[in-house]
């Protein structure tokens, strides 16, 4: 718990230092727009925009609504209940600093809102949170490592597309953690469930 507790407080602290550097257009702003600028449109747009539709509360959310059933049908009532907060709790922590940084796009300097990155965030909940929960009765990494990549995917397509910046995606992500900790921590199958499924 205290490991959690630790990795948590270095999420958060680095999220408010990005929040800070946005709101302050501060100096950690020009290398995040150079990357930018040399990563947009570098893949074709057909690609990126499949990428980051990955993110899309459409796709995303079912994959951890089907988890969160099968974990309660395991008996990890509590992990799956995690996990559900967690994915409630994105639009309540994202939305405010959207609003409250107000941070132009990449190619429309006029628009508003795109710091952090709600496809980011939505990805990581729902893909790392559904491998949390089934990880304990596969026993085996393709979860994670599934989840991982979609993440992952996920967010290069953001940025490859010029929908977000760099620093967009690595604040989501950073936001996410402490809730993922949670749904590890929280996720906690029954021992004869998981005997029963390896028996």
């Amino acid at each position: 718990m205290h490991r959690a507790a630790l990795q948590a407080v270095f999420s958060l602290s680095a999220v408010a230092l990005i929040t800070w550097q946005v709101l302050v257009r501060g100096p950690l702003l020009a290398p995040d727009a150079r990357l930018s600028r040399a990563l947009v449109r570098t893949v074709p747009d057909a690609v990126t925009e499949r990428l980051s539709d990955l993110g899309n509360v459409p796709v995303a959310v079912p994959v951890l609504l089907l988890a969160v059933a099968y974990a309660v049908r395991r008996g990890d009532r509590l992990g799956a209940a995690a996990a559900a907060l967690a994915m409630a709790l994105v639009p309540a922590l994202v939305v405010p600093l959207k609003e409250w940084t107000a941070r132009p796009g990449p190619l429309e300097p006029w628009a508003a809102g795109y710091f952090p990155s709600g496809h980011t965030a939505t990805a990581a909940v729902a893909y790392l949170g559904a491998a949390l929960l089934l990880s304990p009765y596969t026993r085996r990494p393709w979860p994670t490592a599934a989840a991982l990549v979609l993440t992952g995917a996920t967010a290069a397509g953001l940025v490859l597309r010029g929908f977000h910046w760099p620093l967009d995606v690595v604040a989501s992500l950073l936001v996410c953690a402490p809730l993922l900790l949670g749904v590890r921590w929280f996720s906690r199958p029954d021992p004869r469930s998981t005997r029963r499924s390896s028996g």
